[in-house]
């Protein structure tokens, strides 16, 4: 039997969006961390954002629902805590697109450097906790708009 290509099933896998963001993929977040073959078995390794992460038990549905769309029956999903996923692992498609859809990209130095809305760097934290447990949620003293921030994790 043969099998679909491994960089085939990466292009399937980038067109599977993330539940909580849909506007960046599984593979631009960066929790893919590796798919591979053994035997008839397709064996996607997956790194949630955080440990408690509610949203993976939708992740691995949403993947699993994309691979047998593809016709891939039998796949393991594996879940790999180490290391542990960084916003460094966004892909820069990624965080372009978090920035496009009104989201700040995480920054090295904790905070965001600008508004994703008018481009203004007179920003202010409004609270540590966003929308979800990865997020922040600033706001522009230009603008007024709200915003969420990626956390650097």
């Amino acid at each position: 039997m043969t099998h679909p290509s491994v960089d085939q099933v990466w292009d399937w896998l980038s067109a599977v969006p993330d539940p909580e963001i849909p506007v960046i993929s599984l593979t631009d977040l960066g929790i893919i961390r590796d798919v591979a073959w053994q035997g008839d078995t397709l064996v996607v390794t997956v790194t949630p954002t955080y440990s408690g992460c509610p949203a993976t038990s939708i992740i691995n549905l949403d993947i699993e629902t994309a691979l047998r769309g593809h016709g891939i029956e039998q796949i393991e999903l594996k879940r790999q805590l180490s290391p542990a996923w960084t916003t460094d692992w966004l892909s820069e498609q990624g965080r372009a697109k978090l920035e496009e859809y009104g989201i700040a990209p995480p920054q090295p130095a904790g905070g965001p450097d600008q508004c994703p809305h008018c481009g203004s760097e007179n920003v202010e934290k409004v609270s540590q906790f966003g929308s979800t447990p990865c997020k922040a949620t600033w706001r522009c003293k230009d603008c007024l708009e709200p915003f969420d921030y990626f956390k650097c994790i």
